[in-house]
């Protein structure tokens, strides 16, 4: 397997709008194309079971 050692970003439409996905040693971030803020998961939050906590407290705040 490759290592995740540094930013990956891809580009995905979501009902006909593009988001920008990056996925890092971190965590994953999904964002809508031309915006600076949107959901963030960390990969520590989704072994433990807490991601649903986290997105939603994730969507409240934005």
């Amino acid at each position: 397997m490759t290592p995740l050692d540094k930013a990956l970003r891809r580009e995905v439409t979501v009902d006909d709008k593009a988001y920008t996905l990056t996925i890092d040693p971190f965590g994953l971030k999904l964002v809508e194309k031309g915006r600076r803020n949107g959901v963030e998961l960390l990969w520590k939050d989704l072994l433990s079971g807490d991601a649903g906590l986290a997105a939603a407290q994730a969507s409240t705040q934005a």
